[in-house]
């Protein structure tokens, strides 16, 4: 006997949001009386944040779905462009919280609009955003995005990641150390409230692995490979307690070597829920 399908509907509802997405749909296999509930809206409804309906009103093109678990399903496997295509939007498929990747275009590049500098061009078959930063050759590197944190999921550690590729030709880069960045600020905090003298991270956009490594190397965080076919590099963690006023700001900066650097492509930085093992 199926002793679920005894139980009300709104107490089957209940229990299954109280699990996460991928246990929704493990548990939905175990019984019928769970089946027609785990596929419902009132169960997805609750996995997805909030304010869904005003986020998807931002994209850039229609979000098409014909039930919640859909559309949950479409933010967790893909992005959506939001906002002018300056920011994209996606679910953690775990946790259904947010996860966000400012796009080159709306990050400030020292120099970015000075053509000497860099270049802005399309990767259409590589890129989610319309445009990407390429480093033609600056000798002072710093890159800003931030965002504000009532965006964000509240009561949640989120790690920001410098998302990128470097070019075959490049120059300058190779076991380069790099200051990181990453820090909450309030309203009222100047664009220029930067202090060199906080904690920072050592990152490295590419490393070659040598017979003799430095400490400070060994400390370093390294540039990971995406399914996606980027590159990634860890910029910092924070906690966003779930303030409305606030706003996170990230930076990566490296002006203490003045060789020249060329050959960095950047598409954006990337805010994503901190994964717990």
């Amino acid at each position: 006997m199926d002793y679920f399908t005894t139980l009300p509907e709104g107490c089957v509802s209940d229990i299954l949001s109280l699990t996460s997405p991928p246990d929704a749909c493990r548990l939905s296999a175990i019984s019928k009386g769970f089946k027609s509930v785990a596929d419902s809206d009132s169960v997805w409804d609750r996995f997805l944040p909030s304010d869904h309906q005003a986020i998807i009103s931002r994209a850039e093109s229609p979000v098409v779905f014909s039930t919640k678990k859909q559309l949950f399903s479409r933010l967790a496997h893909s992005h959506i462009l939001i906002d002018g295509g300056k920011l994209s939007f996606a679910l953690d498929k775990m946790s259904g919280k947010k996860c966000y990747m400012i796009g080159a275009r709306a990050l400030t590049i020292i120099w970015g609009s000075s053509p000497q500098y860099w270049k802005w061009m399309s990767l259409p078959d590589q890129s989610r955003f319309s445009e990407v930063a390429t480093l033609r050759a600056v000798c002072w590197l710093d890159i800003r995005g931030k965002l504000e944190t009532r965006f964000l999921s509240p009561k949640t550690t989120y790690i920001a990641y410098l998302v990128f590729k470097v070019a075959g030709n490049e120059n300058g880069l190779a076991n380069l150390p790099a200051k990181a960045w990453v820090r909450v600020v309030g309203e009222r905090a100047g664009d220029d409230d930067w202090d060199e003298d906080e904690t920072t991270s050592s990152v490295y956009l590419k490393f070659r692995q040598r017979r003799r490594v430095s400490r400070a190397a060994q400390n370093g965080v390294l540039p990971q490979g995406r399914e996606d076919g980027w590159m990634e590099v860890e910029l910092g963690e924070f906690f966003n307690d779930g303030g409305e006023n606030g706003e996170v700001r990230m930076r990566l900066m490296e002006t203490k070597r003045l060789n020249l650097k060329s050959g960095l492509i950047v598409e954006g930085i990337e805010l994503r829920p901190k994964v717990y093992a």
